[in-house]
């Protein structure tokens, strides 16, 4: 059974930081294209961050030199390291799983997701 499973999310102010962590079991991680999204009420689950097996990466325009995503095969675990954090950031933060490229259509796992609210 696959589980992805997100961690690290919570409260910050703005201009803070905060890890997200994402840690699979049930798959070959190594053989998996990884991503990050997020989901704000009202709004659409966007892309924020992917990286292939090949360590190639992508980001949302609005996060890209904030935000960076990395991941360590030997504990099936990926990572997005978020720093200067704006009130735009607050979402719920998924992990997904799929083998192809970055936001493709394939057939992905997901996680449950974990809460960022950025907030003075």
């Amino acid at each position: 059974q696959v589980q992805l499973v997100e961690s690290g999310g919570g409260l910050v102010q703005p201009g803070g930081s905060l890890r997200l962590s994402c840690a699979s079991s049930g798959i070959i991680f190594s053989w998996y294209t990884m991503g990050w999204y997020r989901q704000a009420p009202g709004e659409q689950r966007e892309l924020v961050a992917g990286i292939t097996p090949g360590l190639i990466t992508k980001y949302a325009d609005s996060v890209k030199g904030r935000f960076t995503i990395s991941r360590d095969n030997a504990k099936n675990t990926v990572y997005l390291q978020m720093n200067n954090l704006e009130p735009e950031d607050t979402a719920v933060y998924y992990c997904n799983a799929l083998i192809g490229p970055i936001d493709s259509s394939s057939r992905a796992y997901w996680g449950q997701g974990t809460q960022v609210t950025v907030s003075s």
